[in-house]
């Protein structure tokens, strides 16, 4: 199948399997390899990417299903959120082993950029499906308020 899509605003045609998930694409056609492969599930968040604005996870989405879409991965993702959400995860010490970060900041830009002064319930709420297998949630958190902060002082 011939699929086309703007991947970090950049035009892609490929020819692929309709059935390969995106995730693959990616990693082995495009040679992203910042999205991660965790459970294959969409269960674990590792493989968040963004799909026309929406944190997706891209390890069962079928890249049949992106044609003509918008995709970011975190190669691509540049944004006020995204620059906030960096410089307070470097602040915050939050990589321990690495492997869930670009899942965990995808899932964060998403947040900020919807809801740039997020309460503990909504980041709570909309982290909840990316796993960290060091359980540095705490961080995690304390990363995107400070992201949050730094967002209203720049507003």
């Amino acid at each position: 199948m011939k699929v086309n899509f703007t991947l970090n605003n950049e035009q892609k045609s490929l020819e692929v399997g309709a059935d390969t998930p995106l995730l693959w694409v990616l990693r082995d056609e495009l040679n992203l390899t910042g999205t991660k492969y965790g459970c294959g599930k969409a269960q674990c968040g590792a493989c968040t990417i963004h799909l026309n604005g929406n944190a997706t996870r891209s390890c069962i989405l079928p890249v049949s299903a992106v044609n003509g879409a918008n995709i970011t991965t975190i190669e691509g993702v540049k944004s006020p959120a995204a620059d906030a959400l960096l410089e307070a995860w470097k602040k915050h010490d939050v990589p321990q082993c690495g492997f869930c970060q670009s899942g965990q900041i995808m899932s964060a830009v998403n947040l900020l950029t919807r809801n740039p002064a997020p309460s503990d319930e909504e980041i709570d709420a909309s982290m909840s499906g990316n796993l960290c297998r060091c359980a540095t949630y705490t961080r995690i958190k304390s990363a995107i308020k400070d992201a949050s902060n730094t967002l209203g002082e720049k507003a």
